[in-house]
């Protein structure tokens, strides 16, 4: 298959504890990998690694042919990888349209010369953005929250809106860091049929996530960790019942 990421042999150290121990992986395009493993297990270390918040002892990381080991996080974010984080980190005094529309990578207010002459062009892509930013709220059943505060939302909606805000940034790869936990049943089906349309939007899904029905049901592959390293890989089937996996549970 087509490779999109690749992770070699990373290190990382905090005081003499490994949280990633010699840790490789492969992510091919338009696929949905779950990451598993129990608390500690260096997942969240993994996802900060690869979006450049944390510098690694030694490894390589690559995307699309492009070298980005230790790469900052806005420059990573430009390759084509965006993230969503477990404290969701919205602006949550800001309407939840104006969050989705600081995501899209043309941003006029960049340049300095746009700040004091609002030509044309300018206008054209703010209105192309916003225009973007509505649809991608109707696509996730949410219009009518367009103009309310981020903190107004319920927290599956907020989770919600740290997907879409994710799919505006046109991200070829999505780190998505328990994008269901603690939500209703019925945000969580929601959630869950966005992710499983990303492949056909030519989009790769490396996915955090507890609970394992979730997992089953969207992922084409499973990697489990444990103490910094990849224990096991393959279907959600083949994990589960892996002795490797089960140990490390028990323990």
């Amino acid at each position: 298959m087509d490779n999109l990421l690749k992770i070699q042999n990373c290190n990382k150290h905090f005081e003499g504890n490994k949280a990633l121990d010699d840790f490789s992986c492969e992510i091919n395009r338009n696929e949905i990998v779950g990451l598993i493993g129990p608390n500690g297990a260096g997942k969240s270390t993994l996802f900060n690694v690869i979006t450049g918040f944390i510098l690694i002892d030694s490894g390589k990381i690559n995307f699309d042919k492009n070298n980005i080991t230790n790469k900052g996080p806005s420059k990573i974010n430009k390759y084509g990888i965006s993230r969503t984080f477990q404290d969701l980190r919205l602006i949550r005094q800001m309407t939840v349209l104006d969050n989705i529309l600081l995501s899209f990578k043309k941003q006029p207010g960049e340049h300095l010369e746009n700040v004091f002459f609002q030509n044309k062009k300018v206008k054209n892509i703010e209105f192309e953005n916003k225009k973007k930013a509505l649809e991608l709220l109707k696509y996730a059943c949410i219009s009518e929250k367009a103009y309310e505060l981020a903190n107004d939302l319920s927290y599956g909606q907020q989770k919600l809106l740290s997907i879409i805000c994710c799919l505006a940034s046109d991200a070829q790869l999505l780190l998505l860091d328990e994008p269901i936990a603690g939500i209703n049943p019925a945000m969580i089906e929601k959630i869950l049929s966005i992710i499983t349309e990303l492949p056909k939007q030519g989009r790769s899904v490396i996915l955090i996530e507890h609970n394992m029905d979730a997992v089953s049901q969207v992922c084409n592959r499973v990697i489990f960790m444990d103490a910094g390293k990849k224990i096991s890989e393959g279907t959600s089937e083949e994990v589960r019942n892996d002795p490797r996996v089960i140990e490390a549970y028990l323990d």
